[in-house]
């Protein structure tokens, strides 16, 4: 079994990440900084899940500051799943994305060239494709146009990643995440909103006419296809996620029969920096790490729904920004 270093543990895929490496016997040392670039009570209710698991160390720092890292166990493998993100808050405050996403990632990356560490794994983002993207896309389509400082920050980081595989060999998989939900998921995020909008009869925002469609992923799909991720493959840029495209009109109407109230849509304009629309191409993850979604859309509202419902005292009161 193996020692893991788990970044942005008590985030939302990687408290998922961490949990599911722990069921496999491995042991995880997980570090966060608890930010507040959304309300921290989600995080915090994530990670006192897996304190409670013996196989778990948490360090709270933050991977900008070098001095902390160094400060460390030791590790096999660097899963980076640590990062600001959030395309509406990157153009808020960019500095705040470049100082984690980039800075950090650099960071971890010297970390393993120091240490002898040789398998890291990236997280980045479907942002990274920009406007013009074939739909489904591929890893190869143009990822030198990003639209928000977000996607450009998850750029540099590949970037970065590249160059350390080109000097000192380190083997890197990164992978682009498309619109990932599930239980216990980012309070700021649409599927969170929408299940409590409708599950407390309140408007629901909407930006747009809600013809805009994501293909969606269920956070248990994701976690494994990340897990799959740490096997050897030299350098290697894999998209997971986005097999069932929907529109935000439609997603709407499944979570209202699933919660069994109606949906009381409020239209606002549309955002600039959203994109239309997105599907990932899976044909590499499949090829490379053996790896296909396996919870469908209705299941995963399901699960979304029932956790909801169970964990409603205090997660109606979350902050949505």
């Amino acid at each position: 079994m193996a020692h893991y270093l788990v970044t942005g543990v008590a985030g939302f895929i990687g408290a998922r990440t961490a949990e599911m490496l722990i069921g496999q016997g491995h042991t995880i040392t997980g570090v966060d900084n608890l930010n507040d670039a959304y309300d921290v009570r989600m995080k915090e209710y994530r990670l006192r899940l897996l304190q409670a698991l013996p196989a778990f160390d948490f360090h709270k720092l933050d991977i900008s500051d070098r001095t902390a890292l160094a400060g460390l166990p030791a590790f096999d493998a660097v899963i980076n799943l640590a990062a600001r993100a959030g395309v509406r808050a990157s153009v808020e405050d960019p500095w705040a994305f470049v100082q984690t996403n980039i800075i950090g990632t650099l960071n971890l990356l010297e970390l393993c060239r120091l240490r002898g560490i040789r398998k890291f794994v990236l997280a980045s983002t479907s942002s990274i494709y920009g406007a013009d993207a074939p739909i489904p896309t591929p890893e190869t389509a143009d990822s030198d146009h990003p639209l928000q400082p977000y996607a450009a920050s998850k750029k540099g980081a590949e970037a970065l990643c590249h160059s350390y595989h080109a000097l000192y060999g380190l083997d890197v998989t990164v992978v682009r995440y498309f619109t990932v939900y599930g239980p216990a998921g980012r309070p700021d995020m649409s599927m969170f909103r929408f299940t409590r909008w409708i599950s407390e009869g309140q408007p629901l925002q909407l930006n747009g006419d809600g013809e805009q469609s994501r293909g969606f992923t269920y956070v248990d799909d994701i976690a494994r296809g990340t897990i799959a991720a740490l096997r050897p493959l030299g350098y290697e840029i894999l998209n997971l996620g986005g097999h069932e495209v929907v529109s935000m009109n439609e997603l709407i109407k499944r979570l209202a029969g699933i919660i069994g109230r109606e949906a009381i849509v409020e239209h606002l304009p549309p955002n600039l920096a959203d994109m239309l629309t997105n599907q990932a191409d899976i044909t590499r993850a499949g090829q490379l790490l053996d790896w296909q979604p396996q919870v469908n859309l209705d299941e995963g509202l399901r699960h979304l729904v029932d956790w909801y419902a169970a964990e409603r005292a205090w997660v109606q009161d979350l902050s949505l920004r």
